[in-house]
């Protein structure tokens, strides 16, 4: 039979300290850690110093853009319309929040937000995403993303990417807006269905066609996975893209969320083009 615990509660104190010590031993760890992914990052950016992700300039860090071409985004910030996020030139514009398109005719989706205007130094970064290869661009986008989206990530409980084609997806080999959605859940710790929609048929080009046009070539023609249905029902759902414009494919992409039971959707995208079917559209139109 063990004998009893020795003067002065050794027992005790041996258990009590077993949490500190081994307290002790995740901070030292997690210190280690740290230094060590520091110095893996100090080697990579001598054997790779880091270049702007828009161009060849040197920067401090990878993933990081230049001065200039960071000077060329234009964040989206108040005001703006509250249901599509068009910008507004001034605070007095709209009526409620809401643009005259949104008002005389809401889309199916409650809010949408983007992180920047459409223009050629959002362009650099996102066409190269879309149609380049350059994946790595994904995930300094989401964070963009995250920060002017972060009221639509706290409300949501699934986020889910607008499809391409299956023909379009062979030959990219990657959907850039599941790769957006795949970053965005990492950082808001949201569940992603990367496949929950599907496109049903093919469709033609939107960057020639009108709003009408657009909305009418969607028709029927974004629908939703059988298998993904439980997991949407009854849940508010965050659709993202790379490029919101008018609203065609988001909103066909919530119509269908909508039918399948999802509660509700709010819309993210990397830029909102400020002006469909003007310049910054064609811009779009040209890279595909």
């Amino acid at each position: 039979m063990a004998g009893p615990p020795p003067p002065g509660g050794g027992s005790f104190l041996r258990q009590g300290s077993s949490p500190g010590v081994a307290l002790m031993r995740a901070a030292v760890a997690g210190g280690a850690m740290r230094l060590a992914r520091r110095g893996a990052r100090g080697v990579l950016d001598a054997l790779l110093p880091p270049h702007c992700l828009a161009c060849d300039a040197r920067v401090l860090e990878q993933g990081a853009l230049c001065p200039d071409c960071f000077g060329g985004l234009h964040a989206i910030v108040p005001p703006f319309c509250l249901q599509c996020s068009t910008p507004f030139e001034h605070g007095g514009e709209g009526e409620e929040g809401l643009c005259p398109e949104c008002l005389l005719n809401p889309p199916p989706f409650e809010r949408a937000r983007a992180a920047f205007a459409y223009n050629e130094g959002v362009a650099r970064l996102i066409l190269p995403l879309k149609h380049a290869d350059r994946t790595e661009l994904a995930a300094p986008l989401a964070r963009h993303m995250a920060r002017a989206g972060a009221e639509l990530l706290a409300e949501a409980e699934v986020i889910v990417p607008v499809p391409i084609h299956r023909g379009r997806l062979f030959l990219r080999r990657y959907n850039q807006a599941a790769l957006l959605a795949m970053h965005l859940g990492r950082i808001a710790r949201r569940r992603v269905i990367p496949d929950a929609l599907r496109r049903l048929r093919r469709t033609r080009s939107l960057g020639p066609l009108g709003a009408e046009a657009r909305r009418a070539e969607l028709e029927g023609a974004i629908g939703v996975a059988p298998r993904a249905r439980s997991a949407l029902a009854g849940r508010r759902v965050l659709l993202v893209d790379d490029v919101l414009t008018s609203g065609a494919t988001a909103g066909a992409c919530a119509e269908a969320l909508l039918e399948a039971g999802a509660s509700a959707v709010d819309v993210l995208a990397i830029a909102r083009v400020p002006d469909p079917g003007g310049e910054w559209d064609g811009l779009k139109a040209r890279g595909g």
